[in-house]
C-alpha cells in the first residue's frame, strides 16, 4: 500500500512539474506575430488535462486575459477563441481581420472549454500541392499560425520528401541524374508521394533539393512548439519504374493513372529488397528530420493500381512492422478514399498504432458502411473543394450534423477526431472554420445559429443585413442537400469550349444544386451593408467572391443561349450572344483584378521566385501555368486532367480563356457562313500560354469603378 501511495505521489509530481513547465512561448510568439496589441494583457498558464483530453480555460484577472491550457494546440485554441468571441476578431486564408479593438474585451465568466476528441487533423496530400506548391518560410510561418490558431494538433507535412528519396536511391546505385528523373516538379509532388506518377514538371535541381529539406526542418521545429504532430511519408513500397533495371527486385507494374501516366511501381513485401529500402529510407528520414516522428501516410494501390498476387494482409503487417521497427509507437495514417484501405489490408495490421482519415464526410458515411473501418480509429473530415477550384460550396449543417451521429453512434468509441481535408485551402473559409470548431464541441451545433458568431469575428462587425444575407447563403451555396457533389459548381468562364459541356474538369459538375435566384438575393442584401464595410478586407473579399458567383451563374445562361444559336443555325443570335459572353469574361476579370486573392498574378509571382536559380524558378513558373490548366501530360491532347485545377482568376480569364471563347465562337460563325474552318486545337493554345514568362500584372480598377461593376452584375435580368 506504501509502495502504490509513494508511486502516486511521484506520478502527481512529474505531472504538476510537467504541466508548470509548459510555458507556451511559441504561442505567446505566435500572438505577437498576428496580435501583437495583445501581448501585453496575456497570461498563460498549464493546466491539467481532462481525462486526457485537451482544455483551455479563458477569464480575466487584474485586468489580465489569462488562459489556462493543457498543451500549446489548447493554448493557441484558447487564444483564437478569445479573440473570435470576445475581440471579434479572426485570421483567415482570405483575408484578415486582426486590427485592435479600442479596448481590450475582458472575460467576466470564467468558461472552460474541453475537446473531445484527441486529434484535430489538417490536410490532403493536394493541399500541398494545389495551395502551397511555391510556400516560402513565411508563408509556412503564417499557414501553422492559422493551423494553431484553429487548434490543429495533426497535420500532413511531406515538405522535403525528395531529399530522403534522393539519399535513398543513392545508396541503391542511382546517380543524381537517374534519381531527379525519378522526382517531379514543384507543382505535383503531391500525385508523386500517392504513387500515382513520377517525374512530370521535373526536372529539378540539387539547389531545389536542399531548399525544401531546408525548409522542411523549420516547418517541423515549429509544429513541435506550437504542439502540431507532423506526419510525414512512410515507405509503402512505391518505387520508381526503373528500380528492375538496377537491382533484382520483385515489382508489380501499377499500370497507368489519370492523364496517361505511368504510375511508380510496388515492391513486392515479401521480396528482402523490400526490408532493406525500408530501412535505408527511414534511416535517411532520421537524418533529415530526427527520429522523434510519430505518424507517417502513405498508402498503396491509392486510386487504383495493380494489387494482383499480393498478400494484402500480410503486406500491411509488413509495411507497418518496419515502420514501428524503425520509429517505434509510430502511427500509420492511412487515407479513407473510395475503396481505400481495403478490408483485407486493414485485417493486417495493428489497429491501435492506425488512424484512418475519412475524407470524404460531405458525401459519403463510409465509417459507418464499414461499421468504423472494422472498428479502427477514425477521423471524421471532408474535402469539399477539389483542385482549389472557385466556387462557394460547403455542406455546413452535414458537417455538424454527421460529426454529432457519427459520434454518438456505435462506433462512437473509434471517432477520434475531426479534420480539414480540402484539395485546396485558399477558398470559402467558413468551412474551414467551422470544422476545426466542431473538434471543441460536444454538443450538436446549429448552424444558423453559429453564423452569426463567424460573421461577427469575421467582418468585427454586424448589422441586418449582414445576419440576413447569410441565412440565405446558408440555404443556398452553404446548404447541405443530400446530393453527390465533388467540390463547387463549376463556371463555364472556365471551360475548354465545346458545344456540350456537363462539367469543366473530368470529375466535377456544372449544376447549380440551389436557386440561384435566391442566392443573388442574398449577395445583393450582402452588397447593400458595403458602405459601413469599406475598410474591411474580409468584407470586401468575401463580397468579390459572391458577385463573382453571381457572374458565374449567369454565364451558364448565356452558353445555352449560345449553343441553342448554334442548333438553330441562327447567326445573328449566335453573334450577339457570344459578344454578351465575352463581356461578362471581361466584366468577371476585371471584377476580380480588384482583389489580390482572385489574380493569377498571386500565384505565378510565387512561383517565380521559389527557385534559388534561374533554372527552378523557370521551371516552377511552367509547373505553375500547367497546374492550373491543361495540367499534364504534355504528350496527351486528350488528357483527362485538363481543367481539374481551373481557377477563376484575373489574368485567366483575360488571356487563355477568353482566347478559347473567342476561338469557338468565330470557328461557328464561320461555319454558320458556310466557310471551310479547322477545330480550334485548344491543348495547343494551352501548351503554349503555360511556356510563357508573363505574369499576368493586374490591371488595376479604381474604387469607383469596382463599385460599379458590382452593380452592373447584381442587376441581371431573370
Amino acid at each position: 500500500m506504501r509502495i502504490l501511495k509513494s508511486v502516486f505521489l511521484l506520478t502527481v509530481l512529474f505531472l504538476n512539474t510537467s504541466i508548470k513547465a509548459q510555458t507556451f512561448d511559441a504561442v505567446r510568439q505566435l500572438a505577437g506575430r498576428r496580435v501583437p496589441w495583445l501581448t501585453k494583457s496575456l497570461v498563460f498558464n498549464a493546466i491539467p488535462a481532462n481525462n486526457g483530453k485537451d482544455v483551455f480555460e479563458l477569464y480575466s484577472k487584474n485586468d489580465k486575459i489569462e488562459i489556462g491550457a493543457s498543451s500549446a494546440s489548447a493554448a493557441a485554441e484558447g487564444l483564437n477563441w478569445y479573440l473570435r468571441y470576445y475581440c471579434h476578431r479572426s485570421m483567415s486564408h482570405m483575408g484578415d481581420n486582426l486590427s485592435p479593438p479600442e479596448k481590450i474585451p475582458l472575460v467576466k465568466e470564467k468558461i472552460r472549454i474541453v475537446s473531445p476528441y484527441p486529434y484535430r487533423y489538417a490536410l490532403n496530400y493536394c493541399t500541398i500541392s494545389y495551395s502551397m506548391s511555391f510556400y516560402n518560410w513565411a508563408d509556412w510561418e503564417r499557414e501553422l499560425d492559422w493551423m494553431a490558431l484553429n487548434g490543429v494538433n495533426i497535420m500532413l507535412a511531406p515538405v522535403g520528401m525528395e531529399a530522403v528519396w534522393q539519399n535513398t536511391l543513392r545508396k541503391l546505385g542511382y546517380s543524381d541524374k537517374e534519381t531527379l528523373e525519378f522526382i517531379p516538379g514543384p507543382a505535383f509532388g503531391a500525385w508523386w508521394l500517392m504513387g500515382n506518377m513520377e517525374s512530370w514538371g521535373g526536372p529539378v535541381t540539387q539547389n531545389l533539393i536542399d531548399q525544401q529539406a531546408s525548409l522542411e526542418k523549420r516547418i517541423i521545429g515549429r509544429m513541435k512548439q506550437l504542439g502540431i504532430e507532423p506526419v510525414m511519408h512512410g515507405f509503402y513500397g512505391m518505387v520508381p519504374t526503373t528500380l528492375k533495371n538496377k537491382i533484382k527486385a520483385e515489382v508489380i507494374s501499377q499500370g497507368k493513372w489519370a492523364g496517361g501516366f505511368a504510375r511508380p511501381d510496388f515492391l513486392s513485401t515479401t521480396d528482402l529488397a523490400f526490408k532493406r529500402i525500408a530501412g535505408i529510407y527511414y534511416e535517411e528520414m532520421k537524418k533529415l528530420y530526427g527520429a522523434g516522428l510519430h505518424y507517417f501516410g502513405g498508402d498503396p494501390f491509392h486510386e487504383g493500381g495493380s494489387a494482383k498476387g499480393v498478400d494484402l494482409k500480410a503486406s500491411g503487417a509488413m509495411i507497418q512492422q518496419l515502420m514501428q521497427q524503425h520509429y517505434p509507437g509510430a502511427t500509420w495514417v492511412l487515407q479513407g478514399w473510395q475503396s481505400n484501405p481495403s478490408a483485407k489490408l486493414l485485417e493486417g495490421l495493428d489497429k491501435k498504432k492506425t488512424l484512418i482519415i475519412e475524407l470524404f464526410g460531405e458525401n459519403t458515411n463510409n465509417w459507418e458502411k464499414r461499421k468504423g473501418y472494422d472498428r479502427t480509429p477514425f477521423v471524421w473530415s471532408n474535402v469539399s473543394n477539389f483542385g482549389e477550384k472557385n466556387g462557394i460550396y460547403g455542406k455546413l449543417q452535414r458537417f455538424a450534423d454527421e460529426t454529432y451521429r457519427a459520434k454518438n453512434s456505435a462506433y462512437g468509441q473509434f471517432l477520434k477526431g475531426v479534420g480539414i481535408i480540402p484539395e485546396g485551402i485558399n477558398n470559402n473559409p467558413v468551412t474551414f472554420e467551422l470544422m476545426l470548431e466542431l473538434g471543441w464541441h460536444d454538443q450538436h451545433i446549429k448552424v444558423n445559429s453559429w453564423i452569426k458568431g463567424y460573421t461577427l469575428a469575421r467582418y468585427g462587425k454586424t448589422n441586418d443585413k449582414i445576419e440576413k444575407a447569410w441565412q440565405g447563403l446558408l440555404e443556398t451555396a452553404y446548404g447541405s442537400p443530400e446530393i453527390y457533389q465533388e467540390g463547387p459548381s463549376e463556371s463555364i468562364f472556365c471551360a475548354r469550349p465545346d458545344t456540350l459541356i456537363s462539367s469543366v474538369s473530368s470529375w466535377g459538375t456544372r449544376k447549380r444544386n440551389y436557386d440561384t435566384a435566391k442566392f443573388r438575393d442574398a449577395v445583393r442584401l450582402f452588397a447593400s451593408a458595403a458602405a459601413d464595410f469599406k475598410k474591411s478586407e474580409t468584407y470586401q473579399t468575401d463580397l468579390t467572391d459572391f458577385v463573382r458567383q453571381v457572374q458565374a451563374n449567369k454565364g451558364d445562361g448565356i452558353y445555352q443561349a449560345i449553343i441553342e444559336a448554334i442548333k438553330n443555325k441562327d447567326k445573328v443570335r449566335l453573334a450577339g450572344e457570344g459578344a454578351k459572353f465575352l463581356a461578362l469574361i471581361g466584366q468577371q476579370d476585371s471584377l476580380l483584378n480588384s482583389n489580390r486573392f482572385f489574380t493569377l498574378h498571386r500565384w505565378l509571382k510565387q512561383a517565380s521566385v521559389f527557385g534559388t536559380n534561374q533554372a527552378d524558378s523557370a521551371n516552377a513558373l511552367k509547373n505553375a501555368k500547367a497546374q492550373v490548366t491543361y495540367w499534364g501530360p504534355d504528350y496527351n491532347p486528350k488528357t483527362d486532367l485538363h481543367e481539374y485545377a481551373h481557377k477563376e482568376w484575373a489574368g485567366l480569364l483575360g488571356s487563355l480563356y477568353t482566347e478559347r471563347w473567342k476561338l469557338f465562337i468565330a470557328y461557328h460563325l464561320r461555319k454558320l457562313n458556310g466557310e471551310e474552318t479547322v477545330n480550334p486545337d485548344y491543348y495547343k493554345l494551352e501548351t503554349g500560354w503555360a511556356n510563357t514568362p508573363d505574369l499576368f500584372v493586374p490591371l488595376k480598377i479604381s474604387d469607383r469603378q469596382r463599385n460599379e461593376l458590382i452593380k452592373q452584375i447584381l442587376k441581371v435580368e431573370d
